[in-house]
């Protein structure tokens, strides 16, 4: 018997220690890693890593981008800037210039529906809510909300389908030779123009005062008959020390991260626009690049 209790426990003591031995080599594991994880960017949406350091050649990580004075027309930055690709929620702003030729009521109220939420993504909106245009319009502007923006299509008193119609006639009249729209949002990847196309929009939309009005607040706040909106602009240049005169931002898997901004800086406008940044943070480290590079004493 003392011979059977001595193998149980020297049985038991070399599981004890099979045991120790692989949490150690986990925890190892885990660390290495870990430690490995810390050296890169993460995970972008078209699933490259890169280093930390100093941005690619070119100045930015974007995949097309420009950079103009919009008062002269020159190009003092152009990395593809002449290629259509999708541009995500920068849709919006030929939206909300097309919208505003139909002399809309801002005051008056539109009711969401389940047509709307669908794959909209995420939104403060719900069905049976009823929501004043002018409040749909900011949401639209400052927080790309999709819900908000298929509502001011549909209430625009055209058929979509002629809506669309609208925003490819605009783009035409406005030179984005580059441009085309076949919804009001941004989601579809179909909606694509080129980086210099995006400064022209950004350029007539900002001329717009209501859309400019609207670009540049920060914060946004509104009333339903079921609860307070409290809406806050996506464009993070508006929190720093920039004067912002338009801004858009945008993003789905196929556009990457987007941005186009306009600012006056040190006397001067410029219009910077980003396609395809690999994260959310680097369109707007991209975007201040750009207007670095014609600033000399630093943006």
């Amino acid at each position: 018997m003392r011979l059977r209790a001595l193998r149980t426990l020297g049985v038991l003591l070399t599981f004890a220690l099979l045991s120790v031995l692989a949490t150690t080599a986990s925890a190892a594991t885990h660390h290495k890693k870990s430690h490995g994880k810390a050296q890169v960017v993460r995970k972008g949406a078209h699933g490259r890593h890169r280093r930390h350091g100093a941005p690619p050649a070119g100045g930015v990580y974007a995949r097309n981008a420009i950079l103009i004075d919009p008062s002269t027309g020159e190009v003092l930055f152009a990395k593809n800037a002449a290629s259509s690709v999708p541009i995500a929620s920068i849709t919006k702003l030929m939206t909300a210039l097309v919208f505003l030729e139909q002399k809309p009521a801002l005051d008056r109220y539109a009711e969401v529906n389940t047509t709307d939420l669908e794959g909209a993504g995420h939104t403060q909106l719900r069905s049976g809510e009823k929501v004043a245009l002018g409040d749909l319009l900011h949401m639209s502007l400052m927080c790309s909300d999709n819900v908000a923006t298929r509502i001011l299509g549909r209430e625009a008193g055209m058929s979509p389908d002629d809506f669309v119609a609208r925003m490819n006639k605009k783009a035409t009249e406005l030179g984005l030779s580059g441009s085309r729209f076949v919804e009001f949002t941004g989601l579809d990847q179909r909606n694509v123009a080129s980086a210099a196309d995006v400064a022209r929009l950004l350029h007539a939309a900002a001329h717009e005062p209501l859309i400019q009005q609207i670009t540049t607040s920060r914060e946004y706040e509104f009333r339903t008959e079921r609860r307070v909106h409290a809406l806050r602009n996506t464009d993070r240049l508006l929190y720093g020390r920039y004067d912002v005169l338009g801004g858009k931002t945008g993003f789905i898997n196929e556009a990457g991260y987007c941005f186009a901004t306009w600012v006056h800086l040190q006397g001067r406008d410029l219009i910077a626009v980003v396609l395809g940044a690999p994260t959310l943070a680097t369109r707007f480290a991209d975007a201040v690049r750009l207007l670095q590079k014609a600033t000399p004493g630093g943006a």
